[in-house]
């Protein structure tokens, strides 16, 4: 093989250089913020099998293969917004991933984008702080990601990534059921609904989101440079 030829190939490897300012990521960025927008208001359906507390209690019963099928398949309505996010961090890296949250929450501020709407009366709405809370776990998520990106990796950037998240939106949470002289049993159910398994399953999707980003990065790279 040639020199000149080989050098031709080599120009459209992604080889995990920072993305450039031009017009084509400046696009993407817009439609990773209406991804954001999508994944807002998508809500999945997820089947499991689980294993309750009440296992050997229930099967000691009499039970049919019905009931035996219903309670040992998890039923769970996901919105895959967290793993959105760390998708396109993992896509157009720390820089432009910040920036695509950044418009994200301004133009929620004007416009009912939010899941529970939008403008400047959001700011005082309990899960604002879980939105606020992207732009550091991008700032973590896009500093690991510039090195490897294997297995085990990929799940501790999850971790902190997600734990970010929910650990600083359960803290804006407080502070805004504190303003507000909510009950605590308010308090509890919200951070329940909000931070419960739902924890789990933001690690599990963040994880393939993570995969699909970079791997789409590299698909991508010529129209991003």
């Amino acid at each position: 093989m040639s020199k000149r030829i080989e050098k031709e190939i080599n120009s459209f490897k992604y080889k995990g250089e920072p993305i450039k300012i031009t017009l084509g990521t400046l696009i993407l960025t817009g439609l990773c913020v209406l991804l954001i927008i999508v994944a807002t208001f998508t809500q999945v359906t997820i089947k499991h099998p689980y294993f309750p507390l009440d296992t050997f209690t229930f099967l000691s019963g009499d039970v049919n293969d019905y009931e035996i099928l219903h309670h040992f398949i998890k039923s769970y309505k996901y919105i895959p917004q967290i793993p959105v996010v760390f998708f396109i961090v993992a896509l157009l890296g720390r820089k432009f991933g910040i920036l695509s949250i950044v418009m994200y929450i301004i133009l929620g501020l004007f416009f009912p984008i939010f899941a529970l709407g939008g403008g400047i009366s959001y700011m005082f709405e309990y899960g604002f702080g879980y939105i606020l809370a992207f732009v550091p776990a991008i700032f973590f998520a896009g500093t690991l990601l510039k090195g490897r990106t294997d297995v085990l990796r990929v799940f501790l950037i999850s971790i902190i990534g997600v734990l970010t998240i929910h650990v600083l939106g359960i803290l804006y949470m407080l502070f805004i059921a504190t303003l507000r002289h909510a009950p605590m049993d308010l308090v509890t159910s919200w951070i329940t609904s909000q931070s419960g398994v739902q924890i789990l399953y933001d690690i599990f999707f963040s994880m393939v989101g993570i995969f699909l980003g970079r791997q789409t990065r590299k698909l991508l790279w010529v129209v991003m440079c």
